[in-house]
């Protein structure tokens, strides 16, 4: 089997921390995001994975090239390159891995983590993960029928049609076959809003035979902004906090307290404070007699005198609050 990881946005809504960091190389619970997704994905199927393509953009520079291609090596697969100059839309951005797009392809977009207890049934012709929302009319959705076969694509309706959500997440038994699908739309210029769009394919390929089903996710995480990215961290914490170790050995606790679960990463220093729940604090972080709540602190960065809860902070920062002169009367109220 092959991976497919599209994630050559650049993420601007995720501004100022993806100005020296692509987001899906983001930490979540120490790990990168894409490196959380591709574990994710390795753990629902026995099949050997050969390859993982990382579609980006050219500007992500050679040292993230490298962290990708390492990311794939340390999970035992070939980590491949691919560039997507222009972004086009969902269909060309995977058409972009063409060489990849072969066999057995499960195709995962890098701003979505998932939590999910499945496994992938390889013999069905093509499987679309989906959850349940509120209000689909933001999203493509799904229409099936009681076997969970898939009935037909909708993008964004504006009438009811259904609450399945289409959350990035597919596999595809016959790569090439989707391969021929996604140029299709590009040799006829089908595009919708001005972008190629996967959902045309794949409508394409239902009409002529190809039997898609839905799967459901438990939880659909989203890393496209802070706050979306700040849950999903608490939310993989959670999830994490019996299966991996999440405090380092080499992370050193003076007089302080850890409310659990965190993220401590290697050298971390935490001085005269109280850190949790919730907190990720990653590789050289030094935090000094602060209060820290659902907070994630990027590797090397010192925070002294701070009290922080639902906040983001990136690499090599020195924060330091500065205590403040008060006079305040009897019966005072201070918000």
């Amino acid at each position: 089997m092959n991976i497919i990881i599209p994630m050559a946005g650049m993420g601007k809504r995720m501004r100022p921390h993806t100005l020296t960091t692509a987001k899906p190389l983001l930490p979540i619970a120490g790990k990168p995001i894409v490196q959380r997704l591709v574990e994710d994905i390795l753990a629902t199927s026995n099949e050997k994975v050969e390859e993982i393509a990382f579609i980006i953009s050219p500007a992500f520079g050679k040292d993230v090239e490298a962290h990708l291609v390492k990311v794939a090596a340390d999970l035992g697969a070939v980590g491949k390159i691919c560039y997507q100059d222009t972004p086009l839309g969902t269909a060309h951005a995977i058409l972009c891995a063409g060489d990849v797009l072969t066999g057995n392809v499960f195709i995962a977009f890098a701003d979505t983590l998932f939590k999910a207890e499945f496994s992938i049934d390889t013999s069905k012709d093509a499987i679309v993960w989906t959850q349940k929302i509120d209000d689909p009319s933001a999203f493509g959705v799904v229409k099936i029928d009681e076997d969970n076969q898939i009935l037909g694509f909708f993008e964004k309706p504006k009438d009811f049609i259904s609450d399945l959500a289409i959350i990035g997440v597919y596999y595809f038994r016959d790569g090439d076959l989707l391969k021929k699908e996604l140029q299709r739309l590009l040799d006829l210029d089908i595009k919708l809003k001005g972008e190629y769009q996967i959902t045309d394919a794949m409508d394409h390929m239902l009409k002529n035979g190809v039997k898609f089903y839905t799967d459901q996710v438990q939880e659909w995480l989203d890393c496209g902004n802070k706050d979306a990215t700040i849950y999903t961290n608490q939310r993989v914490l959670e999830i994490k906090k019996d299966k991996e170790q999440l405090v380092s050995a080499s992370a050193t606790i003076q007089n302080s307290v850890i409310i659990q679960p965190c993220f401590l990463g290697e050298n971390v220093r935490v001085v005269n404070s109280v850190v949790g729940p919730h907190v990720s604090l990653e590789k050289g972080v030094v935090v000094e007699d602060s209060r820290i709540v659902n907070t994630i602190i990027q590797s090397e960065t010192l925070v002294r005198n701070a009290n922080l809860k639902d906040s983001m902070l990136g690499k090599h920062i020195v924060y330091n609050e500065k205590p403040k002169d008060l006079s305040l009367g009897d019966f005072s109220t201070q918000l």
